[in-house]
């Protein structure tokens, strides 16, 4: 009987990975849902008349009111005075409405609505916000794109409180047991989320022949209720969890205005901080173009429309070929005999290069992307480990900048040279993978960086700031991108015609950026012995 009283859910391990299943694909739903529109930015141009501006500045307002209405801070405090389940119900609701709205804006019903008649009429001008040269709406906004923004910045609201209230339920589950590859795995499927965008997006906007932006944003509205359902489930399971045990739900410090002053006078913090908003920056705002890009700086040419390569099966396939090369290279990383490990890394290899092919056949820039987190999902492990065990946290952080850099000139300059030619897709292919790669080398030595250089009393404060100034850099570069497309292509109407040497070069700078604090913090480290070089797990 005893032994019945003190066996709970999470001493179970097919439990423990349910709940963090649960958890994990809510936030796939909300990864897919976040970059629904970035694939078929060319038919928002061609169908609701959505220029670059337009584009970027909608894009930009999900992290809005995170950032100028402080919300970021607020969703820090329900979660730890309502706890997890509480705040994973009421953030997946949040996204949810934010999704109905935004899809609302893009229907054929918005357009010629007295609601549309009311958007174009107003929120021209903001006062305060105008004056500032932040407002999220402008004069000449398509009453679509405003309206579609305003959905948008309620679901990032939802969005950013999922993402805290998942990592503080990973950790209520999975303390003193395999925490680590639990993380990693909820940021893998995360990660997923964007190839499933990349490459289901445009599939519904053109499904039967017949366009329509809205089918794919619908698409992303029954994910979002999907992700609602999931968070109810994980409700009753962690209600069952507390009930076993009996504990309170563990909390964090709140976030205390009087820790700003001690914060902000901390020069770890601006360090990791900057380094933060800078290489996230040259990231997530990129990824929103980088399917329009693909098709500006390649010659993609449409298969024949009787053929395989353009039949809609064809979608599918590539899909669960995608998710073998995922499944069996993250897999991989796990096995304890080297001759399955092996085999799963040619299964994943092999299914690769199919992708890449059906890829090409295709001549579809967006299932190009897609490719852009599968080898972050292969390495995401190699790279924990050899930090837990190895250490050279900040020798990555400055690798990854270098990587980033490589990349992004190499889209500006190099790509439009190959333009025509199948070397073209191969070269767009092999720097997608490295990009993907560099964004699981960044944060995986950035954030366990973080205790090390923030004073322990004040680090669940200094991530609130973190994260809330990382906020301002996914508001401001989309719609930078967007101003800087429209102003150096001037009267180009063919959304396939765009130059992208322009915004490739500024999110360059950005990772030259990276790389000189980069150096610097290796510098502060040497001076400082703050153990950044050193490994997470002292060997005994």
């Amino acid at each position: 009987m005893s032994q019945q009283i003190q066996k709970t859910l999470r001493d179970s391990a097919a439990m423990r990975w349910t709940a963090l299943l649960l958890l994990a694909l809510a936030m796939f739903c909300a990864y897919i849902f976040m970059d629904i529109l970035s694939p078929i930015k060319d038919l928002m141009q061609s169908e609701r008349g959505w220029d670059s501006t337009a584009f970027g500045t909608m894009q930009g307002s999900e992290v809005f009111l995170n950032v100028f209405a402080f919300f970021l801070i607020f969703a820090g405090i329900i979660l730890d005075k309502m706890g997890v389940r509480f705040t994973m119900v009421l953030s997946t609701a949040v996204m949810l409405v934010g999704a109905i709205v935004k899809w609302y804006a893009v229907s054929d019903a918005f357009t010629g609505s007295s609601l549309a008649t009311w958007f174009t009429a107003n929120l021209n001008y903001v006062p305060l916000f105008d004056e500032l040269g932040v407002s999220p709406f402008y004069e000449g906004m398509p009453a679509s794109a405003k309206f579609a923004a305003c959905g948008f910045m309620i679901f990032g609201c939802g969005c950013e409180m999922a993402g805290i209230t998942v990592s503080r339920g990973i950790v209520k589950w999975f303390k003193g047991r395999e925490m680590a590859l639990a993380m990693g795995s909820e940021m893998a499927l995360a990660r997923l989320g964007v190839a499933t965008c990349m490459i289901f997006s445009p599939f519904f906007a053109r499904l039967g022949g017949e366009v329509s932006v809205s089918r794919s944003v619908a698409f992303g509205v029954v994910l979002m209720c999907i992700a609602l359902i999931m968070a109810i489930v994980y409700f009753v399971m962690d209600q069952k969890l507390d009930a076993q045990t009996g504990e309170a739900e563990e909390k964090d410090d709140p976030f205390k205005i009087s820790d700003i002053g001690k914060i902000l006078t901390d020069a770890g913090f601006w360090i990791v901080a900057l380094l933060c908003v800078l290489y996230y920056s040259a990231i997530f705002p990129f990824q929103k173009y980088a399917v329009n890009m693909l098709q500006c700086n390649l010659t993609l040419t449409a298969p024949d429309a009787d053929s395989f390569w353009a039949s809609s099966s064809v979608t599918i396939v590539q899909y669960v070929i995608m998710l073998i090369v995922a499944a069996a290279g993250f897999a991989s990383n796990f096995q304890k005999s080297s001759s399955k490990r092996f085999s799963l890394l040619a299964i994943s290899i092999a299914a690769l290069v199919c992708y890449c092919y059906m890829g090409y056949m295709r001549q579809s820039a967006e299932s190009i992307f897609a490719v852009f987190p599968l080898l972050a999902v292969l390495i995401t492990p190699i790279l924990g480990s050899y930090l837990d065990h190895h250490g050279k946290a900040a020798s990555m952080l400055v690798l990854g900048s270098l990587l980033l850099i490589g990349c992004h000139l190499t889209f500006a300059f190099i790509l439009p040279l190959f333009k025509g030619s199948a070397g073209g897709i191969i070269i767009a292919y092999i720097t997608i993978l490295v990009l993907g790669a560099s964004f699981s080398l960044v944060p995986a030595s950035l954030w366990p960086s973080v205790p090390k250089l923030v004073d322990q009393k004040v680090i669940g404060s200094a991530y609130a700031l973190i994260f809330w100034i990382q906020n301002i850099g996914l508001w401001l570069f989309p719609l930078l991108i967007g101003k800087v497309l429209d102003q150096t292509n001037p009267g180009v109407t063919d959304p396939t015609q765009f130059d992208y040497t322009a915004p490739l070069v500024m999110l360059a700078c950005l990772g030259v950026a990276a790389l000189v604090l980069g150096l610097v913090l290796k510098v502060v480290d040497k001076k400082k012995g703050l153990g950044l070089e050193l490994p997470n797990i002292k060997e005994n």
